[in-house]
């Protein structure tokens, strides 16, 4: 080890004393992951092989550390979470991905599509709670026509003036794309002119073709969603990034989708967060996996921190997780615990037991009882309100 390195170390080492961490920061140095802790402290950026080593490492208490320690650097002790709702306009999808619950062919039972003034409705209703953002996805309905998005961004910015719409994620932005004939530029500007402020970042699933040939046949490669993200990041779109994990992929189809999130970040970025979604199986063709277990929820929220060095916000989605879970994440590199809700069907489809909506009350006591600084967002990260 280089000696300027080895100094650097021992430098943050006495830092983490002072905070009554250093007799364990100075038994990681010297154990088997040193070399990777080393890079952590001084800030250099972590390679596939050393993300592949981390995940397979059984040291759970150590990721957190270096995870926690990483998340401090970047992002402070500030935790964050918006007053949201969600918008699932139709389950009627033509892809029909073997993880999914939610999507079902038109014609089968509980098939539903909103009308417009259907969600004229929902929205009405959310205004006695003044959310800050309104967040679409639905599936991919080859009955419904390009104006039908418009005119249903156009329903919501006209009913909640002050929301930003985050709305449809790549694999929408490409199926609109082709069913309207214009190129992604067109529609992102198009959808823009109607009410659209940035994407989501669903669909992302793993990267890995031969996994996806597997799960997801039907939907864009995950080269094409990447595509559509830095043409959004172009445009002056943010947009957010996910992963589904804890199915079929292996350790190094993980490490190797984070890398190529970094990689675009690099260049663009255009990225607000991260969003690690940890696979529900109940209710799809693939019911026969378990669920991933807390112990690989906890790392792979670790290992989202340090592997992505670029990314300001780990959002820990509630929702899939459970409270409990996304709270104990917070010392493990998330610093983002997502939103109220209020209303969501696609992880609830899957067996998500976790209630439709949790209020603000109950994020300022999660992030105050882990010591963090609660602070409400909009969609972009511009602070609304910091409780101190």
């Amino acid at each position: 080890m280089e000696g300027r390195s080895r100094e650097v170390c021992r430098e943050r080492a006495q830092e983490e004393e002072n905070r009554a961490g250093g007799a364990f920061l100075a038994s990681i140095l010297e154990g088997p992951l040193g070399e990777i802790a080393e890079k952590v402290l001084t800030g250099r950026r972590l390679s596939r092989a050393d993300g592949i080593r981390l995940w397979e490492s059984n040291d759970l208490l150590t990721l957190g550390y270096l995870a926690d320690y990483a998340r401090r650097r970047k992002a402070g002790d500030e935790v964050y979470f918006i007053n949201n709702v969600h918008l699932n306009h139709t389950n009627v999808c033509r892809n029909l991905c073997l993880f999914c619950a939610f999507g079902r062919p038109a014609e089968a039972p509980g098939a539903y599509t909103l009308t417009r003034d259907e969600i004229a409705a929902k929205m009405e209703e959310a205004r006695a709670c003044q959310p800050a953002e309104v967040h679409i996805v639905g599936g991919l309905n080859p009955a419904l026509p390009f104006t039908y998005y418009e005119e249903m961004l156009a329903t919501v910015r006209k009913s909640l003036p002050g929301a930003h719409i985050q709305a449809f994620d790549a694999v929408e932005i490409d199926f609109l794309s082709e069913i309207s004939g214009l190129s992604l530029e067109e529609v992102l500007m198009r959808l823009r002119e109607a009410g659209l402020g940035s994407l989501p970042g669903g669909g992302a699933e793993i990267f890995n073709p031969a996994v996806r040939r597997r799960i997801c046949s039907r939907k864009i490669s995950g080269e094409r969603w990447l595509e559509v993200h830095a043409t959004a990041h172009r445009l002056g779109f943010r947009t957010n990034a996910t992963m589904l994990y804890g199915h079929i992929e292996e350790i190094p189809d993980r490490v190797d989708h984070l890398l190529r999130l970094r990689e675009l970040q690099d260049e663009t970025g255009g990225f607000l967060a991260f969003i690690p979604l940890p696979f529900h199986p109940e209710n799809t063709a693939l019911s026969h996996l378990p669920r991933t277990s807390g112990y690989d929820d906890l790392k792979t929220i670790a290992l989202a921190r340090l592997l992505l060095d670029n990314f300001f916000a780990i959002k820990s989605f509630w929702i899939m997780l459970t409270p409990k879970l996304a709270q104990i994440t917070l010392s493990f590199g998330a610093n983002d615990l997502d939103g109220t809700v209020r209303e969501e069907r696609i992880a609830h489809d899957a067996g998500a037991e976790t209630p439709q909506y949790q209020p603000a009350d109950i994020f300022l006591a999660m992030i105050r009882e882990a010591e963090r600084v609660p602070v409400e967002r909009d969609t972009l990260y511009n602070v609304i309100k910091r409780y101190d």
